[in-house]
């Protein structure tokens, strides 16, 4: 009969119809953590619309000696989301994270722990130096390294490798939604983890098709400026939007003095544009401003509410 103790380590990995990979994927994590200790094994299934879901729930009846959670969302989310379910389910005091389709290699988990301690690190990134994808992908993949190094700086080599290592307590309360999964190495550097990498091996996929694709760069890239603008202005949003507003307000003062100066020499406003500038400036200055103030009040009430609405529906947990 096996332990229902907290599992050293939780592995989860996000599922979208990866029909064909999970049961060899199960296969491959037992045979490495059975080597490491005492372990869970978490899926999230995101909307599968294929057999992903009959196969995980063949993988726990054929194997009910293993601690296996499948977590069925009602649709697909997206891997953010998912890999929001799967930090929140998670119990062992390390959580692993990996992707379904086989192209990271369990056997890399060892070396990336091993690292972790010796290092005295709180996450531990893979890095695919030698990537299985498509060219157009890796051109992507290098034109967002540059604009994280130049908006986040968040130092890490490779932010869409999924196989990383975590230390639970800085994962407990992240919150994760559109392309953030991305961006999660950076949000953790800025909450004071010591983060580290290691070179991983990176399978070509066999199974199933890739789900990336140019829509989601778009969406990342979104995201990439959101989390910019956060780290840089979360604090006192007012000092961007305030600024800005008095910026406005001033260029209005300017353009109010110029107005006057011109209906004193006889000049008709009917037909100048400096009222219309002048109204305009006036305006948007005091709408940045009084605008910059709502959002600083907004992010204090955000920060003083204890339980934040889910984001996501899960129809069905499925245990061994």
């Amino acid at each position: 009969m096996k332990s229902q103790s907290t599992p050293q380590f939780s592995v989860f990995a996000p599922v979208y119809n990866e029909e064909g990979n999970l049961t060899n994927l199960h296969r491959e994590i037992k045979a490495i953590m059975d080597t490491m200790g005492s372990w869970e094994l978490i899926l999230i299934n995101d909307g599968s619309q294929d057999g992903s879901l009959t196969e995980m729930q063949t993988v726990i009846k054929d194997n009910p000696a293993d601690k296996i959670i499948v977590v069925d969302l009602k649709r697909n989310y997206g891997q953010a989301i998912a890999m929001d379910a799967g930090f929140r389910q998670a119990q062992g005091e390390y959580v692993i994270s990996l992707d379904a389709d086989l192209q990271n290699d369990p056997a890399d988990i060892p070396g990336l722990f091993q690292k972790l301690k010796d290092d005295n690190l709180d996450v531990i990134a893979g890095w695919r130096k030698k990537r299985k994808d498509p060219v157009w992908m890796l051109v992507i993949t290098k034109t967002a390294r540059l604009l994280r190094g130049i908006f986040i700086g968040d130092g890490v080599k490779d932010s869409g490798c999924t196989l990383r290592i975590y230390k639970k307590y800085y994962i407990e309360d992240l919150e994760l939604w559109g392309e953030m999964h991305r961006y999660i190495m950076a949000l953790l550097r800025w909450r004071g983890a010591k983060i580290g990498q290691k070179e991983v091996n990176h399978r070509a996929r066999t199974v199933g098709v890739s789900k990336y694709n140019w829509k989601k760069s778009i969406k990342g890239l979104v995201d990439l400026f959101y989390v910019w603008f956060w780290r840089k202005y979360s604090n006192r949003p007012l000092h961007v939007f305030g600024a800005a507003g008095l910026m406005l307000i001033f260029l209005g003062v300017l353009s109010s003095l110029r107005t006057i100066y011109l209906y004193l020499m006889g000049s008709s406003l009917s037909d100048s544009a400096w009222v219309l500038v002048t109204i305009f400036l006036w305006t948007m200055g005091l709408q940045f401003f009084f605008f910059g103030i709502i959002i600083d009040l907004l992010i204090r009430i955000h920060y003083n509410t204890s339980k934040v609405e889910n984001r996501y529906t899960i129809g069905a947990i499925y245990r061994s």
